[in-house]
């Protein structure tokens, strides 16, 4: 703000000195564009993610005649809209402008996209696009899923010759498979998670992990340790622990919770547990809850799975277990 009624009254060095301390503290990164780490969500006015971007691509495009900068930045704003939500009318307005305002021509022109699976190709001129977005979705039949379409080739052009726009696709391969057998997947989101044996050692309780050679016993206390890894700021999230036949959660009862510094609402079903996050910040993350073992038997895990409800395309989950309880 300073720098541009520096740049509007006259002051012309002072305002470039403070845009080119601005670009020098920049982080740029080919997924995320560029933007500022130091701009972080707050209570405050000037602790506004997407206005204090908008500002900055105002600044930037006003006194600095550089679109692929000013592209980098718009970017970032988009970048914010697919994992979470313009806040309120104030933020909107302002990410609208500053999209609209420099750097390319993002909703000028035709743009199109050739899709290659293999020897199967997705063209969007033989498409119904939907109309502003040119969204389509593509399902192809079992029977015509080949090995050759884990190659895939995207290219996108538009006809006037114009550098593309910023484009989103996701390809999903769907199929049945015992849970047990499972292999871990992830995307910019990863998860895993481990059971421990809640055990006694006079002054205290420690862990002890449940691995092959760790057999369980009925009423055994365990501890479902889950770590959540994402390098996004998303909102939404759905978290579903899917848990054994044999393992009873010892909070039964929904409700609101917080651990590790994030708030969750938790609700427990038969064979699940699943965690709503209305903000999940990036970094880091261990969530854990009691379970209580209860009858003998060889009995399947289940998953964890995570997942982005603003873009499903950001999700992952864990591989499956085993686990084996012994009669007392």
């Amino acid at each position: 703000m300073i720098a541009l009624f520096l740049y509007r009254t006259g002051d012309l060095k002072t305002a470039k000195d403070i845009l080119r301390s601005l670009n020098e503290n920049a982080t740029r990164s080919e997924g995320l564009g560029m933007y500022w780490k130091s701009v972080k969500p707050g209570y405050y006015w000037q602790e506004s993610p997407v206005e204090t971007q908008s500002l900055l691509i105002e600044a930037f495009s006003e006194m600095r005649s550089d679109p692929a900068l000013t592209d980098l930045m718009k970017y970032w704003l988009l970048q914010q809209k697919h994992t979470a939500r313009w806040s309120n009318t104030k933020s909107t307005a302002d990410a609208c402008y500053a999209l609209l305002l420099k750097g390319g021509n993002w909703l000028g022109g035709v743009q199109r996209a050739e899709i290659k699976l293999g020897d199967y190709t997705v063209r969007t001129s033989d498409q119904n696009t939907e109309a502003g977005t040119g969204y389509l979705k593509e399902i192809i039949p079992a029977e015509r899923v080949q090995p050759a379409m884990g190659k895939l080739e995207v290219i996108i052009h538009r006809e006037d010759n114009t550098k593309p726009a910023p484009s989103w696709g996701a390809v999903y391969w769907q199929y049945f498979e015992n849970l047990d057998r499972i292999t871990a997947a992830e995307s910019p989101l990863s998860i895993s998670k481990a059971l421990y044996i809640s055990k006694n050692s006079g002054s205290a309780p420690f862990l002890v992990p449940v691995n092959a050679g760790n057999v369980l016993k009925p009423g055994d206390q365990l501890v479902m340790r889950i770590i959540i890894k994402t390098d996004h700021d998303m909102e939404y999230v759905h978290l579903k622990d899917m848990r054994a036949a044999c393992l009873e959660p010892k909070n039964v009862l929904s409700g609101y919770h917080w651990q590790g510094n994030v708030g969750y609402y938790e609700t427990t079903k038969d064979e699940s547990t699943s965690f709503f996050f209305d903000y999940l910040p990036k970094g880091t993350h261990v969530f854990e809850y009691p379970l209580f073992v209860t009858t003998a038997g060889t009995y399947s895990n289940g998953i964890s799975s995570l997942e982005c409800m603003y873009a499903p395309e950001f999700a992952a989950h864990t591989e499956g277990m085993h686990i084996r309880v012994e009669g007392k």
